[in-house]
């Protein structure tokens, strides 16, 4: 597998972010790895988030005037004068344009393993990049040419509340109660663009590429969580949309579990031609014992190209779990 390639372990320059905001991020730090603005290079950038909106208002319709001209006959015994009409009739006015209906339904409900199904009916926004924020998450995905979206989510609060933000400023919030999320250790990786971050958990000391090593490529499943036998990831966003906002979170089965042992959790970043020699960004999300949510900023520099096919393994940005069998 590519791990068994040269690994290189880096220390990135790790800092304890300040509390993330509910609904949005306002950090500087946090402006540079959530913007919107088109981006003309592989390196993150400030860039300003506002969005315009174009009001069309106190448009009044007019009608030009009419002039006739009337050639009248001269009279004789055949012709029969009669009188005009003093006026024209008004033109009937054009009837106005249908308002086009925005409104949004958006759903939440739990699912097992605490995760939640969000969904989203927005037909007036079809195939449009929308933002989700949960709890410090953030994530972009882009609705069906139906304007709807589907979609699993990891709860990451008992109260879970999630907003679906357009890129208009119009958005929808659903809220849901997740009884089972106290039963699970849980953490999340988030970065802005295809920069190849991603969350592995080698878990009860297992190998790379062993049964026990759980990341993208081999991410488990929710019947094993369910059962207790080992975790499991989920990867969203869409990184076809623009400045994408990508997450990736491990969970994994604390009080179900049937053996006694640790997780070992680090992130790790390949070194590809899109990042290499750039300075890539990433945030930690993890819940601790306490039920607080704890969030870490990554600064990591990537070598240059030529060593294109390493990967950089960063072993402290994550605390590994403790688990106690059950």
């Amino acid at each position: 597998m590519a791990h068994m390639t040269k690994i290189l372990t880096a220390a990135g320059t790790l800092g304890c972010a300040a509390a993330i905001g509910f609904v949005m991020q306002s950090s500087e730090n946090a402006k540079r790895l959530y913007g919107t603005a088109p981006a003309d290079s592989g390196a993150v950038k400030t860039i300003d988030s506002s969005d315009a909106i174009l009001d069309v208002e106190e448009i009044t319709l007019t009608s030009g005037e009419l002039g006739l001209a009337v050639d009248v006959p001269a009279i004789d015994a055949e012709v029969v004068t009669v009188s005009a009409p003093q006026t024209l009739p008004a033109p009937e006015a054009p009837q106005a344009a249908p308002t086009l209906s925005c409104e949004m339904i958006a759903s939440a409900r739990p699912m097992a393993a605490a995760m939640v199904n969000l969904t989203l009916d927005a037909a007036c926004l079809p195939n449009e990049r929308v933002t989700i924020h949960h709890n410090g998450m953030i994530f972009t995905d882009v609705t069906s040419a139906t304007g709807t979206l589907d979609i699993d989510v990891p709860a990451l609060s008992r109260e879970a509340v999630f907003i679906m933000a357009f890129s208009n400023a119009e958005g929808a919030v659903a809220q849901t109660v997740v009884e089972d999320l106290e039963d699970f250790d849980r953490v999340v990786l988030q970065w802005k663009g295809d920069i190849g971050f991603e969350i592995h958990a080698r878990e009860f000391g297992a190998a790379y590429g062993s049964d026990g090593h759980i990341w993208h490529d081999a991410p488990g499943d929710i019947a094993g969580a369910i059962t207790g036998e080992s975790g499991f990831t989920t990867r969203h966003g869409n990184l076809d949309t623009p400045e994408p906002l990508m997450a990736e979170v491990y969970s994994f089965p604390t009080s179900a579990a049937g053996r006694s042992g640790a997780v070992a959790l680090t992130v790790e970043t390949e070194v590809t031609n899109i990042n290499c020699g750039l300075e890539i960004e990433a945030q930690t999300l993890q819940i601790e014992e306490n039920g607080t949510l704890k969030t870490r900023n990554l600064t990591l520099p990537v070598p240059e190209c030529d060593a294109a096919g390493t990967f950089l393994v960063l072993n402290n940005l994550l605390q590994d779990l403790k688990v106690a069998a059950r």
